[in-house]
């Protein structure tokens, strides 16, 4: 029986260490894409160490190029506004549905479940948030649309707050003589920093990673997220070349490199800032999807 569960242990730490390859491989090649020479890409090819080290696409990306470091600043921007706005919505709607007392709940929990399963479609989204709410190149374009409100996050917090906040704590809170703002301040959203954290991990990887908005709902380039830029380096390099025209530096933009270096430095923040959620990751995500 031992022998039987150490095989097994083998077998799965195998499995685990091909997976974490997988997924940590094709990053390591990105890194050294792009930290090798523009020319070397061309004629060998990529490789996991670089045959020639070369920082030009980095320097390009600090001194040559304003589009990218204005690219940058507008998805700091909109990842920061869109995911404090959508967190707030989201508790706004997910605490009154985890009250048991509320009028109409089974209603209000239906309504927005029923938007994860049907939607008007790509056609009449584009048209309403165009024609009625007039977004189209504004910076509310790759804030708003299908990223502000999400069904899944309303159902998870709402689970999270429903099977983990006492009623008898919030009883208690009104016998203080606490109203519901009160008591969502001081009494919910303390006890609520796992599913906080997994929401504002979720929200913000949402919002830094998205490109489809861009795509949609623009046309002016003073508006490119680095994502929506990205997008368009992998499409036309050329285009990125014009935008960098009018920048104050002669440098020659390594064409290849260069979409690594943004690639990589698209990805940091999110290297960065996950370790300090992961350790209330796991736990928002099983006690706010599994229980309800």
């Amino acid at each position: 029986m031992v022998k039987n569960d150490r095989g097994f242990q083998y077998v799965v730490n195998i499995i685990m260490i091909i997976l974490c390859l997988i997924c940590v491989l094709p990053f390591v090649l990105l890194i050294s894409s792009s930290l090798t020479a523009d020319k070397t890409l061309v004629k060998y090819g990529y490789s996991f160490i670089p045959k020639v080290l070369d920082l030009t696409a980095y320097k390009y990306l600090i001194f040559g190029s304003k589009s990218i470091i204005r690219g940058y600043g507008i998805s700091i921007f909109v990842t920061v506004t869109g995911t404090f706005c959508s967190l707030v919505l989201t508790t706004l709607f997910a605490y009154p549905l985890s009250r048991k007392n509320l009028p109409g709940r089974n209603f209000f929990a239906f309504f927005i479940f029923f938007t994860m399963l049907f939607n008007g479609g790509l056609v009449p989204t584009y048209i309403m948030w165009n024609q009625m709410f007039h977004i189209k190149n504004t910076i509310w374009a790759l804030i708003v649309p299908g990223l502000l409100m999400n069904a899944f996050n309303v159902i998870m917090m709402r689970s999270y707050l429903t099977t983990n906040i006492p009623e008898e704590v919030i009883e208690a809170a009104k016998a203080d003589g606490a109203g519901e703002v009160k008591t969502l301040l001081q009494i919910v959203l303390p006890m609520s920093k796992p599913i906080i954290a997994t929401l504002i991990l979720l929200i913000g990887l949402g919002y830094w990673n998205d490109w489809l908005n861009g795509l949609y709902y623009l046309n002016d380039d003073r508006f490119y997220s680095i994502q929506v830029l990205l997008n368009k380096m992998l499409q036309n390099v050329e285009m990125i070349k014009n935008a960098a025209s009018s920048g104050a530096s002669t440098m020659k933009m390594p064409s290849t490199s260069i979409r690594m270096a943004v690639a990589v430095i698209g990805a940091l923040p999110v290297l960065i800032i996950y370790p300090f959620f992961q350790k209330y990751f796991v736990k928002g995500i099983v006690v706010g999807a599994v229980k309800g």
